[in-house]
């Protein structure tokens, strides 16, 4: 067990991050059940907590890159949703909707996780740095408290 790192962030990015679950699944039940009002107010506090997640995390760039492409995700996902709501997830531009558009943001979630699986991941010095600056992270935090 000795050889086994312990990969661990501040308590207050857990709490931040546990929140926005919240945040996205009330978003998205209110779409489920047709809530059209509810769910267009939550994409602020859902998107503005997804931008304060990736702003914390800005200096591990191992977390900061799949917070990128979690708000890209939550921005394809609040498209689409629009989309829905007001009938233009299809036929808005010849036969291309918003569902559609939402790809693109979809996308660029997928290349950046691809970049950071395919090019970072791999290297155990990457690796071993990301531990790093997630260790000072929490020592940071540790420091503030006091």
């Amino acid at each position: 067990m000795s050889d086994h790192k312990v990969y661990s962030i501040p308590a207050r990015f857990r709490r931040i991050e546990n929140l926005h679950i919240l945040l996205w699944l009330i978003k998205d039940l209110c779409w489920a059940l047709n809530y059209k009002t509810v769910a267009m107010i939550m994409i602020v506090p859902t998107m503005a907590v997804a931008l304060m997640i990736t702003w914390q995390t800005r200096h591990i760039l191992s977390e900061v890159l799949h917070n990128l492409a979690v708000v890209f995700w939550i921005t394809a996902n609040c498209t689409w949703m629009v989309g829905e709501f007001y009938g233009w997830d299809e036929n808005l531009i010849g036969e291309i909707g918003l569902r559609q558009l939402a790809v693109i943001p979809f996308s660029i979630g997928l290349i950046i996780l691809a970049y950071y699986y395919i090019f970072l991941a791999s290297k155990a010095s990457f690796r071993e740095k990301m531990f790093h600056k997630a260790e000072e992270a929490v020592r940071q935090e540790i420091r503030n408290e006091k």
